[in-house]
């Protein structure tokens, strides 16, 4: 692949020009390329969005190269491992599998299929723990004895020769979801409805959550495939320009990519500031563009569609080979693990497996992390196994965290959970009236469906409220309700 010098910035329409870094840095003799970067990109960025909170990074994986993880001896794959529908399964037990082989296909438009990611044999279809606790339909494939890690099955294809609708197919043909965490089917999203017209293709590459430094890495080591995937991103969307939205903590992520940005100015590389959660993606609309996403509404109403910088490397990489997605880095890390580090870890992996492999025999009594301390889930069993959304495992001594989970206090109205809401709420008020089960008050009245549980407000409680439990237990009461 071609690699074309960086150019000045575009911008869009109604909006300044951004200046643009000079296309040479000197470098002193055994500098690292980031460090001379850290004044010009200082300068070179936008105002960010109001509030929010400064968590300790805790990213000491970030020095370390991607490496991977040795199968386990069965792999669980639930046929949900994205929003939509469930895929629909193609194999039977005692049916062997080739690595990459499509074992399930999708069901509907929204709906993603799944593809086997070990060669061996189909030992079940069978309801198992999912990401959520809750047991779903899933494929229990147990992997041959030194099964080649080598993908068996694949159709390269001319990308450029496909048209938008191809391109659409194509994307959804091998797997692909958003893997920042929500794990939305991402042709469904690039797919834009014909009343709107997206011009701005946001690339997100903050990765704000502390411990996880699985974006870092695949920006700083595949910068090409993140390229070659926002190139596809854009014909895909009908979209004209992508900013590449980094933040400033960030610096040799964004010398690697640097190097690679089109000389037309279409694809630009923007510094923000380092802030949680600036990874949302209506924070970084707002510290990109200082657009607000209306309340209630999406990125497409502004003529936005939002990826991340791991989703578009793995589609950059995936769908020119005609390859499936199968596995993904996940970030490893937190005292309980024994190598920390980020990982190729196959999809249907179990926590059990991952901690037998990784984990510190000395942590006997552990609490289990799925995706950032601020807005993962605690794994309920450790049969759960990794699907295309998790980002991180994060595994703590449980008796550390005792004295500040297992006491609660009264609110003292000190006003620290509004100052910290970046959607500008009362986590206050919603605690309170959560506790009456005045839900539909927290919804009519004071905009519950706004909150995105990045969990500023129980981070900074001095009365150690789970306020962001509360509001998703609110949320889950409200859902269940409504008819369908």
């Amino acid at each position: 692949m071609d690699r074309p010098v960086y150019s000045e910035a575009g911008s869009a329409k109604g909006l300044s020009l951004l200046p643009a870094p000079p296309a040479h840095l000197p470098l002193v003799e055994g500098q690292h390329p980031s460090h001379g970067l850290a004044s010009l990109f200082s300068s070179w960025r936008r105002g960010g969005f109001q509030r929010g909170v400064h968590p300790a990074p805790h990213k000491g994986t970030l020095d370390q190269p991607i490496k991977r993880m040795p199968f386990p001896r069965k792999l669980v794959l639930p046929l949900a491992q994205h929003i939509g529908k469930p895929s629909l399964p193609l194999v039977a037990v005692g049916e062997e599998v080739a690595r990459g082989q499509l074992i399930a296909r999708c069901d509907g438009p929204v709906s993603a299929p799944i593809h086997a990611p070990a060669d061996g044999v189909i030992e079940a279809i069978t309801p198992r723990p999912n990401t959520r606790g809750a047991w779903t339909d899933a494929i229990v494939l147990r992997v041959y004895e030194a099964s080649t890690q080598e993908v068996r099955c694949s159709l390269p294809q001319d990308v450029d020769s496909m048209d938008q609708a191809q391109l659409i197919t194509a994307i959804q043909q091998i797997g692909m979801v958003g893997l920042g965490g929500a794990a939305f089917p991402s042709h469904a999203k690039l797919n834009v409805p014909a009343d709107k017209q997206v011009h701005t293709l946001i690339v997100n590459g903050c990765e704000c959550e502390p411990y996880l430094t699985c974006d870092y890495k695949l920006m700083r080591e595949w910068p090409v495939e993140l390229l070659a995937g926002i190139r596809i991103a854009l014909r895909a969307s009908g979209a004209t320009r992508a900013i590449i939205g980094v933040e400033d903590n960030k610096l040799d992520a964004m010398a690697a990519i640097r190097p690679h940005l089109p000389a037309d100015g279409s694809i630009t590389l923007q510094a923000v500031a380092t802030k949680y959660p600036q990874g949302a993606e209506k924070m970084l609309i707002k510290s990109l563009l200082g657009l607000d996403v209306p309340n209630g509404g999406l990125p497409s109403q502004l003529g936005l569609v939002v990826h991340n910088v791991g989703t578009l490397a793995l589609l950059g990489r995936l769908l020119p080979l005609g390859q499936g997605l199968i596995e993904r880095v996940v970030t490893l890390a937190g005292p309980g693990i024994k190598k920390p580090g980020d990982y190729w870890i196959p999809f249907g992996t179990t926590l059990r497996s991952i901690l037998d492999w990784a984990g510190d025999p000395e942590c006997k009594e552990r609490e289990v992390i799925l995706g950032g301390p601020m807005m993962g889930q605690a794994a309920s069993t450790l049969d759960i196994p990794v699907s295309k959304g998790t980002s991180g495992i994060l595994v703590f001594d449980k008796r550390m965290l005792e004295p500040i989970t297992k006491q609660s206090w009264a609110c003292i109205h000190c006003s620290e959970c509004v100052n910290a809401c970046p959607m500008g709420l009362n986590p206050s008020q919603l605690g309170m009236l959560s506790a009456k089960l005045e839900f539909d008050e927290m919804a009519e009245h004071y905009h519950l469906g706004d909150c995105f549980e990045c969990g500023c407000c129980s981070y900074v409680c001095p009365s150690h409220i789970p306020l962001v439990q509360q509001f998703r237990a609110a949320k889950a009461f409200l859902r269940e309700r409504k008819p369908t």
